[in-house]
């Protein structure tokens, strides 16, 4: 466990959560409406285009998938709606609460089974075993993120697929953190990852990883890494799309889209790591 995180909690973490659900500001229409969740979905996907493949919903049509941190449940109904079964699960209550609300109006309900559950726990929330264990950017924010991994591979059915996205650590947001949040305090990169890696600020808990790093960590936990890659760096400037306005900061606005890309595929914030059990 790194120091910076040594007296953080998994209460800690939940507080943090159930205070701003992810992704909670992404619509300004009434929280809870079909529109609210449309629009949610569609920003989601418009600024981390790479999710849908990561996950490649259809794949898993009719197979048991369980997915560890739902939030407020954007790839847990495009699970369902492809044909999964679908165990969600997160550690904020007010997360599983508008997740619940949101398979109910998408008509999806039926289809998932939410969990309100600590991943360093899960056995004891969670039974019987899943073809895919898929976490998108959560067991990087509890404080023994190898307790989580170990959970899921516990869960995890002969044959099955993990696919798991962690923070990269050799990523152009740590870089701005440090340089335009830390002024160069280099030395306090966890403190300083943590507290500015979300929308909200003063995140108790954000380890982040190396491809090395990344391919360990899921090795400790009994798996055999199948595929790394990086993607996903974003463009906007933060005081235009607080606004719902897509406005890239002018240092990528020269970059041909090509260029971008190769960038994102080097320096990305989303480390992708797809493994098996050993």
């Amino acid at each position: 466990m790194s120091k910076a995180f040594a007296t953080k909690s998994v209460e800690d973490v939940r507080q943090y959560w159930d205070a701003r659900p992810c992704n909670i500001r992404h619509s300004q229409k009434p929280i809870g409406s079909k529109e609210y969740f449309d629009e949610v979905e569609a920003r989601k996907y418009r600024v981390e285009p790479h999710i849908p493949g990561f996950a490649d919903f259809e794949r898993w049509a009719g197979k048991r998938v369980l997915e560890v941190g739902c939030g407020i449940g954007t790839d847990s109904i495009n699970f369902a709606r492809a044909g999964a079964h679908l165990t969600s699960v997160d550690l904020s209550t007010e997360s599983i609460n508008i997740a619940r609300q949101r398979a109910e109006v998408m008509g999806v309900a039926d289809q998932i089974e939410f969990v309100q559950a600590n991943a360093e726990e899960l056995t004891s929330a969670v039974s019987g075993e899943f073809d895919l264990a898929y976490s998108f950017g959560v067991v990087h924010h509890t404080p023994h993120p190898d307790r989580a991994m170990e959970q899921i591979r516990a869960l995890m059915a002969p044959g099955s697929t993990l696919k798991v996205m962690v923070y990269n650590r050799h990523s152009w947001k740590v870089f701005w953190i440090v340089v335009t949040q830390g002024y160069g305090r280099f030395w306090k990169t966890d403190e300083l990852v943590a507290t500015h890696s979300e929308a909200q600020t003063g995140c108790p808990v954000t380890f982040s990883y190396t491809r090395k790093t990344g391919r360990e960590f899921l090795e400790r936990a009994g798996f055999r890494v199948t595929e790394v890659s990086v993607d996903h760096v974003f463009p906007y400037r933060i005081k235009d799309y607080v606004e719902h306005r897509y406005v890239k900061q002018w240092y990528f606005r020269w970059m041909p889209e090509r260029l971008f890309r190769a960038f994102e595929h080097r320096f990305g914030w989303h480390l992708l790591l797809t493994a098996e059990p050993k």
